[in-house]
């Protein structure tokens, strides 16, 4: 299972392995910080790819529309409900059927269409706000694109690496997209704190805590899970987007876990390709440095 610490606990927490009698490592970064609201005050955290799109149908519509304006096809919208349902079961399953959910959305078309089919399918007393932000967009390629051209591009990104290469005439790299969801975790964070008041009123959370589902793009939806669980680029090298419509749970573990924090469901983790909590290159690089001088994997 991938975790990371949790600061609800009221015990010392420390990430990495121990060996010996006192020998143990600390994970010094900010993770603990952005985490410390999440956690106080949410259970699960669940991440939704938009269903299918015009685009994944037939990649020509980005040559007259614009990638923001893209739609869903007629199979993304049922996609979009078959993840309400699945959405629906969790918070029904939960707290006695009163859980409470937060959304969070892209602002294209295509996921603002999906978490509308979501909706119809999610009780509304259930949902305390729903809330667009650009940072979790998807990767921008350019504008009106030339789909010859842009062929050519993601060819070359496969060959150059995908999450350095950056798209040319005004695109992005997926250093560029880690970047901007970075400072939307630290939103999650801030906007935890203040209780997740979706209509400027605070809010009385049930005794499980808060559900915040985020519906964006693939590639950005890998890119979180790289930042919030501390991902190689290698590891993420490694990586598959998830599914059209595709729903991925982050659990919260219990204090009584000795390690605490999230985890992703095993299936989710497996069917994306990320390493086992023990086998990330963060804590086999404490054991074996001649991994910094790998360049291929």
């Amino acid at each position: 299972m991938i975790r990371i610490p949790s600061l609800r606990c009221t015990r010392s927490v420390v990430l990495g392995y121990s060996g010996g009698r006192s020998r143990s490592w600390r994970f010094a970064s900010d993770t603990a910080k952005i985490n410390r609201a999440l956690h106080t005050r949410t259970d699960q955290i669940v991440l939704v790819r938009h269903g299918e799109s015009t685009g994944n149908v037939d990649e020509k519509s980005y040559v007259n529309t614009a990638d923001w304006l893209v739609p869903l096809t007629k199979r993304g919208r049922e996609q979009g409900r078959l993840a309400g349902q699945e959405i629906n079961r969790l918070l029904s399953h939960r707290n006695n059927g009163r859980s409470k959910v937060f959304f969070y959305v892209s602002p294209y078309l295509r996921a603002r269409q999906t978490l509308k089919e979501i909706l119809c399918e999610v009780d509304p007393k259930c949902v305390v706000g729903i809330r667009e932000d650009p940072r979790i967009a998807e990767q921008q390629f350019g504008n009106f694109q030339s789909h010859a051209t842009i062929q050519d591009n993601k060819a070359a990104r496969t060959e150059f690496g995908r999450f350095f290469y950056r798209f040319p005439d005004g695109g992005e790299s997926g250093f560029d997209v880690y970047n901007r969801v970075s400072g939307f975790i630290g939103t999650m964070q801030r906007e935890s704190e203040e209780s997740w008041a979706g209509n400027g009123t605070a809010v009385e959370l049930p005794d499980d805590g808060m559900v915040v589902c985020i519906v964006t793009h693939g590639l950005t939806l890998r890119l979180f899970l790289m930042r919030y669980f501390q991902y190689t680029v290698h590891e993420f090298e490694r990586s598959y987007n998830p599914k059209n419509g595709q729903v991925i749970t982050m659990r919260s573990r219990s204090c009584e876990h000795e390690d605490g924090g999230f985890e992703i469901k095993e299936v989710d983790r497996i069917s994306m390709g990320f390493p086992i909590y023990k086998l990330q290159e963060r804590f086999r690089l404490m054991h074996d440095y001649s991994l910094l001088d790998k360049s291929e994997w």
